[in-house]
């Protein structure tokens, strides 16, 4: 998209390049204007993620397995990674509120069965929400409800550098 006044943009009432990556990868309308500028990111478009619930304490997505796999046709590791991360860290800038980022400190993952087709579900739950870290702990699994992969994720909050984002107070409601 170019910037201009797009039918994607007007339909969702957002302003901006980023209207219909928005609008793909479901985020709640009461966050497009957060995002309206920066979308959700080039990777999170490139690998499919949907977002089913987004707030400080617990956040949900999807994520297809084909497009995502390694050469063997098994879900890549690395995408599930990204797509832990990508749950903690919206998460963690939910939680810090405005003017505030969330910068990650650790992400370790442990795989636990192989994938390779349908569509995968994370589900993130916060373990600990501080002034200036927090934690979550994700869970992948896939359509049968079998755990896939679990992720743990620390993120320092600080204040964001230059003009400041804010994302919506109490997002999680």
């Amino acid at each position: 998209m170019d910037g201009k006044d797009t039918r994607a943009g007007r339909l969702a009432g957002v302003p901006g390049n980023y209207a219909q990556e928005l609008l793909d990868a479901n985020v709640p309308e009461r966050l497009r204007d957060w995002l309206s500028d920066s979308g959700v990111g080039a990777l999170v478009a490139k690998l499919g993620i949907v977002f089913e619930e987004l707030g400080p304490g617990r956040s949900v997505a999807t994520m297809p397995v084909a497009g995502n796999t390694q050469v063997v046709g098994l879900l890549h590791g690395g995408a599930s990674a990204a797509l832990a991360e990508t749950l903690g860290s919206f998460s963690a800038t939910l939680h810090a509120g405005p003017g505030r980022i969330a910068v990650g400190l650790d992400l370790n993952v442990t795989h636990h069965r192989a994938v390779s087709d349908g569509v995968v579900r994370a589900v993130c739950t916060a373990l600990q929400l501080g002034r200036s870290v927090a934690s979550h702990e994700i869970v992948i699994s896939d359509a049968q409800g079998r755990r896939v992969c679990t992720a743990r994720i620390t993120n320092l909050l600080r204040d964001e550098p230059g003009p400041a984002r804010t994302p919506p107070a109490q997002a999680s409601r």
